[in-house]
């Protein structure tokens, strides 16, 4: 969804300003003189028509600036965010064990994330100034320069409409929600490697292998077992010194008495 909105609010940008050039000459004047552009803002094939207020003769002026580039690289990285994002949704649901298995997923799934989230950065960057130098492009003051009726002080030369920029912002908000939004998710995955539940395991298994040193020798006899007496198993099973056979582990004190 974020990811929609930030290729959304900049793929499908269009824009206008309006402008008006009042000669000294007034038959000679335009009042109206519209400029509308939109992505993937190469202004500068962007073309439009003023007044010289010399006679009928009217000039062919463009924009300046392509900023194309960093526009399309923004807009990529949302669309192919979109359908990793899609694509991964399919796998986590219907296709879990193929994702587990050898641990392949979760690594091919934790670096793409990685990368994604250097994407997202940088293309946000590289759009917050595309975007910066487009507003300053399109801004009628800038745009009345360029127009040579407006150099000669007899003429009169305004500003009507500024083109609205709300959701060009939108979309470069939406871009670092998404670069904080992917590298959040940096921690999730990395759970999902099982790297973080092997740096957890080790001082459990330490523990675990604590005991061991104590399950040799003659601390891990059944000493006290549920037969009664000393039951360890072969401490005493030796023929002793007066030749008797028989061992102390019996189970109780009944077989001692009957040994005397």
């Amino acid at each position: 969804l974020f990811a929609i909105f930030a290729f959304a609010t900049c793929g499908g940008y269009s824009g206008e300003l309006r402008l008006s050039v009042d000669c000294a000459n007034k038959s000679e004047s335009d009042l109206s003189i519209d400029i509308a552009f939109a992505y993937p803002f190469r202004l500068h094939q962007v073309n439009f028509e003023a007044p010289t207020c010399e006679g009928k003769r009217r000039e062919t002026l463009a924009l300046i600036g392509d900023f194309s580039s960093s526009a399309e690289f923004f807009v990529t990285i949302a669309v192919f965010a979109f359908l990793y994002s899609l694509a991964a949704t399919v796998v986590y649901i219907f296709f879990q064990n193929k994702y587990r298995e050898n641990n392949r997923g979760p690594l091919i799934d934790f670096i793409v994330t990685v990368v994604f989230s250097f994407l997202w950065l940088v293309s946000s960057s590289a759009w917050a100034k595309g975007l910066s130098d487009v507003k300053i492009a399109t801004d009628p003051d800038e745009v009345l320069l360029l127009m040579s009726a407006c150099k000669q002080q007899s003429n009169k030369c305004l500003p009507v409409r500024s083109p609205v920029m709300s959701s060009l912002n939108t979309s470069v908000v939406f871009g670092y929600l998404n670069f904080i939004l992917w590298a959040g998710n940096i921690w999730f995955v990395f759970k999902e490697t099982g790297w973080h539940s092997s740096g957890q395991r080790h001082p459990a298994d330490t523990m675990e292998k604590q005991p061991s040193g104590y399950n040799q020798g003659g601390y891990n006899q059944d000493s006290y077992g549920p037969a009664g007496g000393y039951n360890q198993p072969g401490s005493y099973g030796q023929v002793g010194e007066y030749g008797q056979s028989q061992s102390y582990g019996q189970s109780g004190p009944t077989s001692f008495a009957n040994q005397i």
